[in-house]
């Protein structure tokens, strides 16, 4: 099922200018496998994982070359945009045909999560929740309720008079993509009693190596960490970016050497942490990594990825699929990691296998949400396969 949304309706307004993206009454479909998810309306006594992460929401359409000439962008670039600059992108998109989604990194990991955990494969549903920082605005609004559907608890209070940051991806005939960053409120994360309540009801707490951008949220991360591990949870970490490491190197390993227990990364991110070169192999990085944090998980494209424990490192073989989209494959198999320790798989190859049987799935299909059917697929998959052999792991 797909639902129209306006732009109106969803709050891009400039405030600031009567002319602008939130007049546009351009379409968007809303992320529509998330519409099939059943929304559950109780608060646990305990959260499985918590993420604390960017709350961006995602606007993405097809453009031609003309388009982007006519606003002065250019193609296959990156660019942080101000709040004008937004509104004028989204007022030129008006009459698209675009999506919309409660986006970024680690959202994709936490509703592929949430999916595979439903209650309807045997066992009792995963809680999951996340943190982070959205407006007052409607955009904000937006945010939450499609987490929600998704049966993913956004916990953090708007601020008020705040702007929703967004992510709008154009993409042109070739292939190409530009990306257009605004980030509002979603810089600034504080440390107040609702991330503590969730941090210290948490089971394993997920950090989103995009916020190691900006220096305040950074003593959220340390203080967020400290009291997960101070309440028996395990601590993970998304290397995110290979540019925001090299920036933010010494922050990143402060956390690393203190808190982490577990490392998602890709290959070259890898790489960036240990400051590697391009040419040395993931398994040395692996190996490396796993002398400071107890679990190394390093996706390497279509050569699979490599668990690093204790100095050593494993090498998982890809899962076939004949790949569409690689866009969300990391997030996909950060999720099956989590799935596979929440659900006390016997040992670190089966989980590795599993996670890569997830990314797989995302990578054969458009778009970077695992969708209701596989995930239930997947867990019932699994749930045979350890009925059969009847025995967990003790991670958590």
């Amino acid at each position: 099922m797909t639902r129209g949304l306006s732009l109106r309706k969803l709050g891009a307004r400039n405030r600031n200018s009567s002319s602008n993206g939130g007049e546009s009454e351009a379409r968007a479909t809303a992320d529509e496998e998330e519409e099939e998810d059943v929304e559950r309306e109780s608060v646990p006594d305990r959260w499985d994982v918590v993420g604390l992460g960017q709350a961006m929401v995602d606007f993405s359409g097809t453009v031609d070359d003309e388009f982007l000439a006519r606003l002065g962008l250019e193609k296959g670039t990156r660019k942080v945009v101000n709040h004008e600059e937004r509104g004028r992108v989204l007022q030129a998109m008006d009459g698209c045909s675009y999506k919309a989604a409660a986006g970024g990194s680690l959202s994709n990991t936490l509703v592929a999560l949430a999916r595979l955990g439903r209650e309807d494969h045997g066992s009792a549903p995963l809680n999951v929740a996340m943190t982070g920082s959205i407006g007052s605005d409607l955009l904000g609004g937006f945010y939450r309720s499609k987490l929600r559907r998704a049966n993913v608890s956004f916990l953090s209070e708007a601020i008020e008079n705040g702007t929703t940051g967004t992510v709008i991806v154009l993409t042109t005939p070739d292939a190409q993509r530009t990306m257009l960053s605004y980030q509002g409120t979603s810089s600034v994360v504080n440390y107040n009693s609702l991330l503590a309540s969730a941090v210290a009801k948490s089971k394993i707490l997920i950090v989103e190596g995009y916020l190691f951008e900006f220096h305040d949220t950074i003593k959220t991360i340390a203080k967020a960490c400290q009291d997960a591990r101070k309440n028996g949870a395990l601590v993970a970490v998304t290397a995110s970016d290979v540019s925001c490491i090299k920036r933010h190197y010494d922050n990143f390993w402060e956390i690393i050497k203190s808190y982490a227990d577990i490392i998602f990364g890709s290959s070259s991110e890898a790489r960036a942490f240990c400051d590697h070169s391009s040419d040395e192999s993931p398994v040395s990085a692996a190996r490396y990594l796993s002398h400071y944090v107890p679990l190394i998980f390093i996706t390497d494209g279509p050569k699979g990825s490599y668990i690093g424990v204790k100095g050593e490192a494993t090498h998982i073989p890809p899962s076939p699929c004949v790949p569409i989209d690689t866009c969300g494959a990391g997030d996909a198999y950060a999720s099956g990691i989590l799935y596979g320790i929440l659900r006390g798989l016997p040992d670190l190859k089966g989980m590795g296998d599993l996670a890569a049987r997830v990314a797989a799935v995302v990578v054969g299909q458009q778009g970077t949400r695992l969708k209701v059917p596989d995930a239930s697929d997947i867990a019932q998959s699994l749930a045979f396969q350890m009925e059969k052999s009847a025995v967990g792991t003790s991670l958590i």
